[in-house]
């Protein structure tokens, strides 16, 4: 493990490849699971201001699930998360040539919004998970539906932590990837650990 700021930051982030390759996965982590996207403070209230921009992305099953159940839901451990569709997929899912992608975000790289996605869907594979004192554990979570994205990473020799690095800087800022970049460099090059690539 690394402390980088208020951070304990798992090495396999550093050691382990990873590049999302849908046309293999077909987005499956927005339709597989038992709950929802975790949603940090202040994200529900983000995507209830912006869904009137988002919304027309949406299928209307979706935008009827939204009206009956609201804009996040509390799991069963007490999250707060994405509500599911017929306890399925995401409620914000949307699919394009059969792959599941996500409706919030289609309105962001269309510029109708400026909110991206909950910050947990866009830093998987990475989970969080506050310790204590606002000191949060960095994690890589492994999951079989991402195998195509492990094989491709080692393709293109891309690790966890460069893959992930806008949703990093955007989590934590500039200055905090920048120094795990500089640790994980040094790391690297003394330690020469790999995934199985």
């Amino acid at each position: 493990m690394l402390q980088i700021g208020n951070t304990v930051v798992s090495l396999e982030l550093l050691e382990e490849k990873f590049v999302c390759d849908l046309e293999k996965c077909q987005g499956y982590c927005c339709v597989d699971g038992e709950s929802g996207a975790p949603l940090e403070d202040g994200e529900k209230e983000l995507i209830e201001k912006n869904y009137p921009n988002f919304k027309k992305y949406l299928r209307k099953e979706s935008c009827e699930s939204i009206e009956k159940q609201g804009f996040a839901v509390t799991d069963r451990d007490g999250d707060i998360v994405t509500p599911l569709l017929n306890g399925e997929e995401c409620v914000y899912t949307i699919f394009e040539n059969g792959i599941a992608k996500c409706g919030i975000e289609k309105a962001f790289f269309e510029k109708k919004i400026s909110f991206r996605k909950p910050i947990s869907c866009h830093l998987y594979p990475i989970r969080l998970k506050n310790l204590y004192d606002n000191v949060d554990a960095v994690n890589y979570h492994r999951w079989g539906i991402c195998e195509p994205a492990c094989e491709l990473g080692c393709k293109k020799n891309v690790r966890v932590y460069e893959f992930l690095k806008d949703a990093l800087i955007r989590k934590y800022g500039e200055d905090w990837y920048n120094e795990l970049n500089e640790v994980a460099k040094a790391y690297i090059a003394d330690s020469k650990k790999s995934s199985n690539c």
